[in-house]
């Protein structure tokens, strides 16, 4: 059953275009997320993106976003737009996971 989500609870849903796959950064939004004590997901899309789900704080949402779009990321990753959207947080995930 889903927890119920937490006042002051966000999500953030994410799809980064760019170099994204086969640069390790994946492993760069999940050490991010986990940084900023959120939840969630990411994981690499057939099309060449990467989709990230993370729930948590709203400030702590923001900074995650910030670092997706900035030049913080692996050397060889390119990020050329984001598409983004916010929305209430469901509570499911205990914590921040690549997934396959």
């Amino acid at each position: 059953m889903p927890q119920t989500p937490r006042q002051g609870r966000q999500s953030l849903g994410v799809l980064v275009h760019g170099r994204v796959h086969g640069v390790n950064y994946r492993s760069f939004v999940q050490r991010e997320a986990r940084r900023r004590g959120l939840t969630g997901y990411c994981r690499n899309l057939p099309n060449g993106d990467v989709e990230v789900h993370a729930e948590g704080e709203e400030d702590a949402l923001h900074g995650l976003l910030h670092a997706l779009s900035g030049s913080d990321g692996p050397g060889i990753a390119r990020v050329d737009g984001l598409d983004v959207t916010l929305g209430p947080a469901t509570g499911r995930h205990a914590s921040f996971e690549i997934r396959w």
